[in-house]
């Protein structure tokens, strides 16, 4: 049963001239002081959906994108400053790029921001997908089997990190601690200093190509997943439902379809469907202009790809449109009503889904996103939140 919502924001300034026709996305640089209106701009949303009655303000580590796209280079330290300004919401880390960091820093950064915000950041990990952030930081992007096997010994060591209260690590790319003198004695073994005062660390991880590996390597973890949403936008496969189920039952853990799961679609609410895609058309159509060259639009040929970079090819390139993502169920849009049916239909469908992710393009202005959040929370959530109660309604009168 659907109970809780969230929703993500990747980091986006507000942008002119967008779209297709609009400046190319690699010909965008922003003066420093436009792309530091980030900063005011989450703390607004933030705001909003703390007394809105959502459950987690989902972030997004990323460096260097002078185009404006994404640029919160710290989550963990945002998230506390956030917490400060907020009185409930938690604060999601979607997600910590692990190859960027080292992983007993980052352990180091999380236990901190657990503690000073009382335990209402979350967790989460990520491979990364931008070549510029994660080789300049002297990781492996480009030769994606270097970085699934840095990842999953550097997030093996998180683990022990967080859940021994000594440890030591011998793999491939780490020896922690190394045999040194120290004080009189021999290092063996470390303690991390502060471990996170919520124990066991929830953390989740973006699930995209959703390989037994990468399923199996999360369950091993108890890690949860997240589909959809981001630069991982398309909905949620049920044949990828399907098989996290089956991957945590062979770990141990018995689910209904959507369990450990969060799902994540891009909302847009207006008085008809028609009128809410021509209003998003502009960003959905930045965002394919930001992500398309990534990988991310699942389908596209390289000369797709090129002419969405090109104002005057790419109205003729056949790319994807607002319609075909609301056709295949990636996009809710339009009245309330319709988008409260739809999330019903997914509820049945998963029934072990309890949290559902909303959404907006990358370049979705502020004005936009609060406006569309604000909506969702008076129109949408209201149903999600009575049904919520009902069980517990029943079971006091009884």
């Amino acid at each position: 049963m659907i109970t809780r919502f969230d929703s993500l924001f990747a980091g986006h300034v507000d942008l002119d001239d967008l779209g297709f026709d609009g400046t190319p996305a690699n010909d965008r640089w922003l003066s420093d002081e436009q792309l530091t209106t980030v900063f005011d701009k989450v703390r607004r949303i933030a705001e909003l959906m703390d007394r809105s009655g959502y459950e987690t303000f989902w972030l997004a580590e990323h460096h260097f994108q002078r185009e404006g796209y994404e640029v919160i280079p710290n989550i963990l330290m945002l998230a506390v400053h956030l917490a400060h300004l907020t009185e409930r919401i938690k604060f999601g880390c979607g997600f910590n790029i692990v190859p960027m960091w080292h992983p007993l820093r980052l352990a180091e950064d999380y236990a901190t921001a657990d503690i000073l915000t009382g335990g209402r950041t979350v967790f989460g990990v990520g491979r990364g997908y931008h070549t510029r952030e994660v080789e300049v930081f002297g990781a492996p992007m480009l030769d994606a089997d270097a970085n699934r096997e840095l990842f999953e010994e550097q997030v093996d060591l998180l683990f022990k990190a967080f859940n021994e209260r000594s440890f030591s690590h011998h793999g491939k790319h780490y020896t922690i601690p190394p045999r040194v003198p120290y004080r009189g004695y021999e290092l063996e073994d470390l303690s991390l200093v502060p471990r996170p005062r919520h124990l066991p660390v929830e953390c989740y991880q973006p699930i995209v190509s959703a390989s037994p590996r990468g399923l199996n390597f999360m369950a091993k973890h108890g890690i949860k997943g997240i589909i959809g949403g981001g630069a991982a936008a398309g909905g949620a496969d049920p044949a990828v439902v399907s098989a996290w189920r089956e991957t945590l039952a062979r770990h141990g853990r018995e689910t209904e379809l959507g369990g450990d799961l969060i799902v994540s679609y891009t909302v847009w609410i207006a008085d008809s469907e028609e009128q809410a895609i021509e209003e998003a058309t502009p960003f959905f159509e930045e965002n394919i202009k930001m992500f398309a060259p990534l990988g991310f639009v699942k389908g596209l040929t390289p000369e797709q790809i090129e002419a969405a970079a090109d104002p005057a090819r790419a109205r003729r390139a056949g790319l994807p449109t607002v319609a075909q993502a609301v056709k295949n169920g990636s996009w809710l849009v339009g009245r309330p009503e319709g988008i409260i049916e739809k999330l019903l239909a997914a509820q049945e469908r998963w029934p072990g889904l309890e949290e559902v992710n909303i959404g907006h393009p990358v370049g979705t202005p502020e004005k936009h996103v609060l406006n569309q959040l604000d909506l969702f929370a008076k129109h949408v959530m209201p149903t999600f939140k009575a049904q919520a109660r009902v069980p517990a309604a029943v079971g006091h009168g009884a």
